[in-house]
């Protein structure tokens, strides 16, 4: 199985997550969201494979997400902004993000990843 697992390695969140693949004997290949942030297409396709809401790849905790006041303006966007608006910076993206063949989730909660992996 492919599994990609894009992390910002300061975050402790990602750190845990990290620590459960390599638990887990997971493999995986390891990517830095703020050295290769995720392009619109990448983003669109991770979405679609989610099933998740596109809130769910916000980093609405993040320093940014909050400067930047988008509690208020996602609302308004379209599908396409909100797309165009994550693939700006990497820190706007709900972290850890994994992906595999089955699916993709964002955050770290080790029950959605078990199912996603086994």
């Amino acid at each position: 199985m492919k599994v990609l697992f894009v992390e910002y390695p300061k975050c402790s969140t990602c750190q845990k997550a990290k620590k459960w693949l390599e638990e887990h004997q997971i493999d995986f290949e390891d990517r830095n969201i703020k050295e290769e942030r995720p392009g619109r297409e990448e983003l669109e396709e991770w979405h679609e494979q989610s099933g998740l809401d596109i809130k769910r790849f916000f980093n609405t905790s993040g320093i940014l997400y909050k400067e930047m006041k988008l509690k208020d303006q996602l609302p308004q966007m379209s599908l396409k902004e909100k797309y165009e608006l994550l693939a700006t910076d990497g820190m706007l993206v709900k972290r850890p993000v994994l992906v595999t063949d089955q699916g993709v989730v964002t955050g770290f909660k080790p029950e959605e990843w078990e199912k996603l992996i086994k």
